[in-house]
């Protein structure tokens, strides 16, 4: 009887050792699992409109987004780029890709190549910017440009969200870009180069991945780059009726 008791006891004691070591080994996975980083892919169209200027020129424009990877480490392809519907031709065309990494709670910095196809010969540059939120909720991207042949140029994108209603969103968006050398042969001069401000009244379709909208954009060069505007028969300044969506996938 007690050698009944016995085998009992340690059939008792090995099972409980059993499912403690699988409980353990459960934990132990589970929390492996959750320290991995989560990988995440999108596409996303902050623009993709349609222009109309004040002097008849009409132009698709869009400035979209596409990523793939981890909070810690992100690769993105972005391009922008204006379409001249009459004239069937690209007015810009620029493409980068970058890969972003987290240096504050806020902000990231990325580094990477872009290739722009302007009017005039095509440019590779080496980028290196940062991307966030600063305070007062203003969405920033800031980046530094090099050229092969050493030009430099900065441009900094800034952008704020007023929220009117759940779904009736307005916009105000501001891009400005530097050039701390001359590139004639696409039109830049030495200092501010560009600026162009946009309004847009969107209302939110489908959380976030729809909302179509409607707003006014104003373009204008300075300085030298608006010279050789003038000299080549451009404009220097233009006002543009906006209709588009942005689009996320």
């Amino acid at each position: 009887m007690s050698c009944i008791r016995s085998i009992v006891a340690v059939s008792f004691l090995a099972s409980i050792g059993v499912s403690t070591a699988v409980t353990a080994q459960e934990m132990i996975s589970d929390t492996t699992a959750r320290k991995q980083p989560l990988t995440t892919w999108g596409v996303q169209f902050e623009e993709f409109e349609y222009r109309y200027s004040d002097d008849d020129e009409e132009l698709g424009v869009w400035n979209a987004d596409a990523f793939y990877g981890t909070d810690e480490f992100k690769v993105r392809l972005l391009t922008t780029g204006e379409y001249e519907i009459e004239e069937q031709a690209y007015e810009t065309l620029e493409n980068q890709l970058v890969g972003q990494i987290p240096i504050s709670k806020f902000f990231d910095a990325k580094a990477g190549v872009r290739f722009d196809t302007p009017e005039g010969p095509d440019r590779t540059y080496a980028v290196l910017g940062v991307a966030g939120l600063a305070p007062q909720w203003f969405e920033i991207d800031a980046n530094l440009y090099v050229s092969k042949d050493g030009d430099t140029s900065a441009e900094l994108d800034a952008e704020y969200e007023l929220l009117l209603t759940n779904y009736w969103i307005l916009a105000a968006t501001l891009d400005a870009t530097v050039a701390f050398s001359e590139d004639r042969e696409i039109g830049v001069g030495k200092g501010l180069v560009s600026t162009e401000t946009g309004l847009r009244l969107s209302y939110d379709l489908i959380d976030r991945a729809f909302s179509p909208y409607v707003g006014v954009v104003h373009e204008r060069k300075y300085g030298d780059s608006a010279d050789f505007a003038e000299a080549d028969g451009g404009s220097t300044a233009d006002w543009f009726a906006v209709i588009g969506a942005r689009i996320a996938l």
